[in-house]
């Protein structure tokens, strides 16, 4: 490397040390600014909803401290109690209007919010900020009560109305079982991993058909959803066991796990199944 090189490129790494601090301040400086722009529409359009939002962040705080702009600091207290008022009147209101709707369509509903709960397996949860409800993992980009209500309708008939004999299914769990424990040469009890036993579920429930010509319109599906939903109809129904007098028995756990409604009605982690004979 030449003289001249090495003296440019030194200066460029000082250059570039020299305007590193600096260019982090401006960067500061103008997340600061864009907060505030974005606090300045959210004003014009009353949207209290995400104000509220942020001026509870901590950028909100760093911006009362900021020398060049702490008179925020008194602005933002007074939006803040508009908004708590705003925001409370506003979710007194929906938590009203979800538990009159859901009433009206004869739904059962227990609401804690932003949280709330219909039958077992269909949960809820509403942001205020990104106008969403979040129902088993599917955003509905609303939070309107009556959108709210028709989705977990339609989530309800998906998986309660659908024909269901809780012996039909603990057997089919049975055999499933049973051919899984078999291939591996395992004894009777022996506990296969529920994330294997899920998926060989799902194969037990395809006609020849699907298997001669693997379409997706001819494959019947099982979405965990469902498979949880209809193991806790299979306990509400109490009939003990399979036909063939064998207890089912899920083992809870972490790795590899599936989550699923146990007998006592709570979601858990299960990572294996196994059925035993029936203590007489």
């Amino acid at each position: 490397m030449t003289n001249n090189e090495t003296f440019l490129q030194d200066t460029q790494e000082s250059l570039k040390q020299i305007l590193q601090p600096y260019q982090k301040e401006l960067n500061r400086k103008q997340r600061m600014a864009d907060f505030v722009k974005q606090c300045i529409r959210c004003v014009s359009r009353d949207d209290f909803l995400v104000l509220d939002e942020l001026l509870k962040s901590k950028l909100a705080d760093t911006i009362q401290e900021d020398e060049d702009l702490n008179e925020c600091g008194a602005l933002f207290d007074r939006l803040g109690e508009y908004t708590d008022e705003k925001v409370e009147r506003y979710r007194m209101q929906l938590v009203e209007d979800l538990g009159r709707l859901a009433q009206e369509a004869d739904l059962e509903m227990d609401i804690d919010f932003p949280r709330f709960a219909s039958l077992k397996g269909i949960d809820g949860e509403i942001s205020f900020s990104k106008r969403t409800t979040t129902i088993n993992k599917k955003v509905l980009k609303s939070i309107d009560p009556r959108r709210i209500i028709t989705a977990v309708l339609n989530l309800k008939r998906q998986l309660y109305d659908s024909p269901y004999n809780p012996q039909t299914f603990i057997d089919s769990l049975y055999q499933t079982y049973s051919n899984i424990i078999q291939k591996e040469k395992w004894t009777l009890g022996h506990t296969v991993p529920m994330q294997r036993f899920y998926l060989e579920y799902v194969i037990s429930l395809q006609s020849r058909v699907f298997f001669q010509n693997m379409d997706k319109a001819k494959f019947k599906g099982c979405s965990l959803d469902q498979f949880s939903v209809n193991l806790w109809r299979y306990f509400q129904a109490g009939i003990g066991g399979t036909s063939d007098g064998y207890v089912l028995q899920l083992s809870p756990g972490r790795n590899s796990s599936l989550w699923l409604i146990d007998s006592d009605g709570e979601r858990r982690q299960i990572t294996g199944i196994s059925f035993q004979e029936k203590e007489e």
